[in-house]
């Protein structure tokens, strides 16, 4: 690793938006740590990306984000070894999958998607906060919008809905994001928070779905990646903002600001959802 180098997280980066992300930001010289549950899918990763983006260095970086025992050991292996974190891009996340809930008893899609990014970010902010101006990109999506937070669902209470738990799964990460700028402009911090989706990509996330509606076009996974890299990277960006495809319904198109939900703008709803959070994962965030 090169000191002089910015550093990059990306979880969820051997594949689909993640990897896509990885290569854009080795192209333009980053160290990126690929971060993913399976060592060797990230390292068949790795070998594809140094061969795609040869400026870049690339690391894996071994989670388990259905785990926060997990996350919290990668949280200390990740301050151990890097002297700063200029960006984190909590990408990871699953869609619509069969019902199951993550080691620590949560719905899956609510564990992964939003509880371990939660946790890992507060884990990583003291390596965010030692860069000079750092950068939390989470990922939502178009699903948030007409989404609801449902307290008395988040492991499973209620009988399961695909759809309904990734919609709250992605309004949670709009809201955190926006949340976490607030609170990172509060205490006069240098890091910033963005969110961003990549309208309708054809990712891995796809998997699960057995019908694709007609008229449903799929924007590429490089195309997909684009509005977070621009959140990531781009000095027209700045936090508190959301970002994703700028064409009909923003399922496709070039990066621009996104619309946001009332749902996501509602504060009380956000400092409720944080203090649960807080408390379920044992990580104060900021």
């Amino acid at each position: 690793m090169n000191d002089t180098k910015k550093i990059a997280l990306i979880t969820g980066a051997n594949a689909g938006l993640g990897y896509q992300m990885a290569a854009a930001l080795g192209t333009q010289g980053y160290d990126v740590i690929v971060a993913g549950r399976n060592p060797e899918k990230i390292q068949q990763a790795i070998a594809r990306l140094e061969q795609a983006a040869p400026e870049g260095h690339f690391d894996a970086g071994i989670v388990d984000l259905n785990d926060l025992a997990s996350v919290k050991r990668f949280a200390a292996e990740i301050t151990e070894k890097y002297p700063r974190l200029d960006i984190l891009l909590n990408n990871a996340g699953i869609m619509a999958p069969p019902a199951g809930a993550t080691k620590d008893g949560y719905e899956s899609q609510f564990g992964v998607n939003f509880i371990a990014h939660f946790a890992l970010t507060g884990r990583l902010m003291p390596l965010l906060e030692a860069a000079p101006a750092a950068r939390v990109v989470s990922l939502s999506s178009i699903a948030n919008r007409g989404a609801a937070i449902d307290f008395d669902n988040f492991a499973l209470e209620k009988p399961y809905d695909p759809w309904r738990e990734y919609g709250q799964s992605k309004l949670a990460d709009l809201i955190f994001a926006l949340e976490l700028d607030r609170r990172l402009r509060a205490k006069d911090s240098p890091v910033q928070s963005l969110a961003a989706h990549p309208g309708v990509s054809q990712t891995e996330l796809t998997r699960n779905l057995s019908d694709v509606p007609a008229g449903i076009d799929f924007m590429d996974a490089a195309d997909g990646a684009k509005p977070a890299l621009v959140a990531a990277t781009s000095p027209n960006a700045e936090g508190g903002q959301y970002w994703g495809p700028d064409g009909p319904e923003e399922r496709s198109g070039k990066p621009a600001l996104a619309w946001v939900d009332p749902a996501a703008q509602d504060t009380n709803l956000a400092a409720r959802l944080w203090d649960w959070a807080q408390g379920a994962t044992g990580v104060r965030v900021p």
